[in-house]
């Protein structure tokens, strides 16, 4: 007896150490001892062909392909390529993070928040053999025992189907059917073998406070609509930041161009000033002071042009990026859309009543409102103690064989079971409850005050448009006005410095001549800036009330995606939603079919004249 004891417990010590083997040997397999990442290669696997090498103002050649691009165009460009939606920010284009697949995902979020009422079924099949050691007293020997075993073999199936619903209650209705076999063991240890137990139940509990109601239990579903609502209106208003940025951007790179020209003109003026005064010093009739003067303004001239190259490069690019194509193809784009100078009227009450109605911005914080009133519902319910009311019925059946061969079994209307009653709990104090209770009512009062600043702040900001927009169409009459009176007196100064040649006003002449080119470049970029500007800031307007879409004709649609149902994959087309991606828009602007910037004149430039003294062919060199 003492060796079978110790063989069992060495036994035990073995299996014991191999398992504590096994064990810490896989625990040391699995704790990290060094740091691993994976290879830039191995992670890196989406790829894209380059462009073109960009241009820049070194370049040897910037003028490529020019392709006129009317301002509906470049809207539809953005627009078909805004899988991912990107907003201007200065000179360059940056992603807003809003894609066309966050509205299709949100709509998940409702079938999840309804699937809580989705009838459950479930199944289980267990086949089993248990072997139970007892003693039991030897008849041959009353003083000893005898060890045996009881053999219980036999089949459990279950079959259930439960459902929640909108009140709260859960009903289930479940069947159960036991099978059991006895092999060898002791006399009486059981009448029949086997036996077979069939089992029937239905239950139903509903809670009457906690849980209890269809505001309560249906919150989640609301909660996740509102979501959906607000994820399509923040990517509305990603669209809307997009369509603007592209406006702006265009009318940026037709602000570019001109004020281009307007560099390249001054840098002729002024190389002929300075040609001129060099050529004087030549003949006698100048000084060196003139010279240096006319030389050091006309390499200022160049410096700005150069500037005036970049900034087109740059504002080309700012454009390419927002219509997702590449930074460099071969091509230029060439704005075709003439500017608008017809001055826009609008009516103030009008444009205030229709931005809080129409911004996404202000209806996301009212979405945002209503979601936290339904949080509160949901916190109140749950603030009460659970108070559950129970039934249950239970009809159980029993089959099985005598030892004498024959049957016998009841049905299960014979022997039945019930239960009736309610139960209760309930955290003394309700501290956790109440405290989200509390919190949801500081959010609400939040929501609100949200709500109340962002109508203060759009009034604000509206009121500061309507201001731009007055500013920026007077400005353009005012520098209108102004390019006519500098390049008159442009002509009147470089004819004055070009005729005169006596020692008695040396100096002044061309120091006058110079402060004209420069105050006739300046007012052509002046008034080209401030009829762009004007054209920006009426689709920023239209931005801040929200309507930029709709004057623009652009909608959305809707597309969907097969996708796993509840019997297997869907057949065709409409299934579930894929993405929301924007129409094109519609035809608003005029296309000239030639370069925007000739809308501002660009041949009504002061005709050099020559004077006596010939035209040097390179730059002079005092």
């Amino acid at each position: 007896m003492r060796i079978s004891l110790l063989q069992s417990v060495l036994t035990c010590s073995c299996v014991l150490c191999t398992v504590h083997s096994f064990v810490f040997a896989q625990l040391h397999v699995d704790e990290q001892h060094r740091i691993q990442w994976h290879s830039e290669s191995d992670v890196s696997r989406f790829r894209r062909p380059p462009g073109g090498v960009p241009v820049t103002v070194a370049s040897p050649e910037i003028v490529g392909n020019e392709r006129y691009l009317p301002l509906d165009e470049a809207i539809n460009l953005a627009l078909q390529h805004s899988e991912v939606i990107r907003v201007l920010a200065g000179t360059s284009a940056v992603s807003s993070g809003q894609t066309i697949y966050d509205t299709a995902i949100a709509t998940s979020a409702i079938d999840q928040a309804i699937g809580r009422f989705d009838p459950v079924f479930s199944a289980n099949s267990i086949f089993r053999r248990n072997e139970t050691p007892f003693a039991v007293p030897d008849p041959a020997d009353p003083l000893r025992a005898l060890i045996v075993d009881r053999r219980v073999s036999g089949t459990d199936i279950s079959a259930g189907l439960s459902q929640t619903n909108r009140f709260g209650g859960v009903a289930d209705f479940s069947v159960l059917d036991n099978w059991n076999r006895r092999g060898a063991g002791p006399p009486g240890s059981g009448s029949l073998d086997p036996t077979h137990s069939p089992t029937m139940e239905l239950s139903y509990t509903q809670p009457l406070l906690a849980g209890f109601g269809r505001p309560a239990n249906q919150a989640p579903i609301v909660i996740a609509r509102l979501g959906l609502d607000q994820s399509y209106f923040q990517f509305k208003d990603s669209v809307q930041e997009l369509v603007q940025g592209v406006v702006t951007a265009y009318w940026q790179l037709v602000q570019a161009r001109t004020e281009l020209w307007a560099r390249e003109i001054q840098v002729s003026q002024a190389l002929f000033a300075a040609q001129l005064a060099a050529a004087r010093l030549k003949t006698g009739s100048g000084d060196q002071a003139d010279t240096a003067q006319s030389s050091a303004s006309y390499a200022n001239f160049k410096a700005t042009l150069i500037a005036a190259r970049s900034s087109v490069l740059q504002r080309e690019a700012a454009l390419r990026n927002l219509l997702g194509l590449t930074p460099e193809d071969g091509s230029r784009l060439v704005p075709s859309t003439p500017p608008t100078r017809d001055r826009i009227e609008f009516r103030w009450e009008e444009v205030v009543a229709t931005a809080q109605q129409k911004r996404p911005d202000l209806i996301e914080l009212n979405l945002i409102l209503l979601a936290d009133q339904q949080r509160l519902i949901q916190g109140r319910n749950l603030a009460k103690p659970t108070l559950n009311a129970v039934a249950l019925q239970r009809w159980n059946g029993l089959s099985g064989r005598l030892l004498d061969g024959s049957n016998l079994s009841t049905s299960p209307d014979d022997h039945t079971d019930w239960t009736l009653g309610v139960t209760f709990s309930v955290p003394l104090g309700l501290r956790q409850a109440r405290a989200q209770v509390r919190s949801r009512e500081l959010l609400i009062a939040r929501d609100r005050a949200n709500i109340r600043q962002g109508l203060h702040q759009i009034e604000h900001t509206l009121a500061a448009s309507v201001r731009n927009v007055d500013q920026f169409f007077l400005q353009y009459e005012a520098y209108r006005e102004t390019r006519d009176a500098a390049r008159d007196n442009l002509e009147v100064q470089t004819t004055r410095y070009t005729i005169n040649v006596g020692n008695a006003t040396r100096g002044v002449p061309l120091l006058n001549a110079l402060q004209a080119i420069t105050d006739w470049g300046n007012a052509v970029v002046s008034e080209a800036q401030s009829l762009t500007s004007y054209n920006s800031e009426l689709a920023s307007l239209e931005r801040h009330t929200g309507t930029i879409l709709d004057t623009h004709g652009i909608t959305f649609v809707e597309e969907q995606y097969a996708s796993i149902g509840p019997w297997g994959h869907c057949v065709g087309p409409d299934c579930y939603p894929k993405d929301l991606r924007a129409t094109k828009s519609g035809e608003r602007y005029p296309d000239s079919e030639k370069p925007s910037e000739e809308f501002f004149d660009l041949n009504d430039y002061p005709k050099r004249r020559e004077g006596p003294l010939p035209m040097l062919p390179q730059d002079p060199q005092p």
